[in-house]
């Protein structure tokens, strides 16, 4: 296997990757280097955990070194689908673009963009960035990408799939048309052939075959249960080994619940989903990389957006908790382990009245696996998981500070008046006294007393104290009557 050298690496890069125990190159980087180091236009079609990242990251350095970029003018611009693989993107990046003396940035929604204004505007050479994000920012005047000399495109299909293209379209054209473009894609349907016809000149493909692909042993097996009972049962075992393992839902609810349900079980795990802030994704993603030792977990229970981004080695098992809708989303989800040569199992859990999606789903998948009837005792669950981690007690639960809410509100003085603007009679939004009612009940009440009063006038003998409390239930603006 050719090293990094051979490949025509610079000196200074190859030892980066040395330092990082990279010292021979996969299929898909000994196919694409020599002509994307040479500025070609270049299509790279190989399915996760192929060594993609590192085909462009190193090109894309390489022909930025030496050049100076203007602020808020980048020169290198990679664009990614999600957070989270643009995050894993310029992790790739920074050490080899540190080593050439280049600044890095990422640009995605869902946190601030003050910070990545300003990082703009000092000025970085590469972009990592989502579409939605950049093209914000470049209708804002923020950032401008007329002086780009490489644009990469990570994961083209799957931006395909999320609605990306018509915006990656518009930020392609706004850059130069003598760049060289990258384009990496598992596939190219969706109009990734559109792409290609456009916006790349005189472009060289290079495939890499299932058999090159440099994974130890990805073993798919599938394990059917009898009812949604042993189903829960089957998938907290699978969760109970020493090794990590990640879980896959098909909504942000089911694992949401899953990593508390684990977590309760004595399993610690964390979630990963769309509901989730910026700063909670990362928080989870560093306790998911972490050594459980050190207050890591081993279990991380996700929908389908931490398939394309999650780039933890180590990773033993994934489980299909619930098994995808297509086969694209099964084989994403599944390369999350076996990666750069290690070892990993694929596991899809289903009920009897999935067999035949299922069946059909590895058919598209071109995966051949047997039905097999189990339960969590099942000598092959067994087998599978191996030794059990440790129970680990759940932390306690904050007590939560409720007697402020529970204690009653007297009953409004007579004559106190009216209620404030809004009917609110300086009542607490959150809570109702025991014997009285919240704002919203009492102006409602007040509506019916006052017309009830109207249609009844008081006794001539009636309390004068009783009559203000009448006048006092009149909601804001009702005639007094003075």
């Amino acid at each position: 296997m050719p090293s990094f050298l051979d490949l025509g690496v610079p000196a200074p890069l190859a030892a980066v990757l040395a330092d990082d125990g990279k010292t021979e190159a996969f299929p898909i980087q000994q196919g694409t280097l020599p002509d994307s180091l040479a500025g070609r236009d270049l299509l790279g079609r190989g399915r996760t955990g192929s060594g993609k990242t590192l085909a462009f990251a190193i090109p894309l350095v390489a022909r930025l070194t030496g050049g100076t970029s203007r602020a808020q003018h980048p020169r290198g611009l990679v664009l990614a689908p999600t957070r989270e693989l643009a995050t894993q993107i310029a992790a790739t990046v920074a050490p080899l673009a540190k080593a050439a003396g280049l600044r890095v940035t990422t640009v995605f929604g869902g946190v601030s963009q003050r910070p990545q204004e300003d990082a703009l505007r000092r000025g970085v050479d590469i972009v990592v960035a989502c579409p939605g994000r950049l093209e914000d920012l470049m209708k804002q005047g923020v950032v401008r990408l007329d002086q780009v000399r490489v644009t990469v495109l990570d994961e083209a299909d799957h931006m395909a799939d999320l609605g990306f293209l018509p915006g990656v379209t518009r930020i392609l054209n706004a850059t130069p048309q003598g760049g060289q473009r990258l384009l990496f894609s598992a596939t190219l349907d969706n109009g990734i052939d559109v792409l290609v016809r456009r916006f790349l000149s005189d472009a060289v493909s290079h495939e890499v075959d299932e058999a090159s692909v440099p994974v130890g042993e990805m073993t798919h097996r599938v394990f059917e249960v009898a009812d949604a009972d042993a189903k829960k049962t089957l998938v907290q075992t699978l969760a109970s080994g020493t090794g990590r393992r990640i879980l896959f839902t098909r909504t942000k609810h089911q694992a949401k619940k899953l990593a508390k349900v684990l977590t309760t079980a004595g399993i610690p795990s964390v979630d990963l989903h769309g509901n989730l802030g910026q700063n909670a994704r990362e928080r989870n993603l560093a306790a998911f990389s972490a050594d459980p030792a050190e207050g890591g977990v081993r279990v991380l229970v996700a929908t389908d957006v931490a398939a394309r981004g999650v780039h933890v080695d180590d990773v033993d098992l994934v489980v299909h908790v619930d098994p995808p809708a297509e086969h694209k989303a099964y084989l994403h989800r599944s390369g999350r382990t076996a990666r750069a040569g290690a070892a990993g199992t694929v596991v899809t859990v289903l009920l009897p009245e999935q067999r035949r999606d299922v069946k059909d789903l590895l058919r598209k998948a071109q995966i051949t696996a047997a039905i097999e009837q189990v339960s969590a005792a099942s000598p092959a669950v067994t087998e599978l998981v191996g030794e059990t981690a440790a129970y680990v007690k759940p932390a306690p639960k904050p007590v939560q500070q409720q007697a402020q809410r529970q204690t009653p509100k007297k009953p409004a003085a007579a004559g106190q008046g009216r209620p404030r603007q809004g009917g609110q009679g300086g009542q607490s939004r959150s809570g109702q006294s025991r014997s009285g009612q919240g704002a919203a009940g009492a102006q409602h009440t007040g509506q019916i007393r006052s017309q009830h009063a109207a249609a009844h006038p008081a006794p001539a003998g009636e309390a004068p104290a009783r009559r203000r409390r009448r006048r006092s239930s009149r909601p804001q603006g009702t005639p007094s009557g003075h």
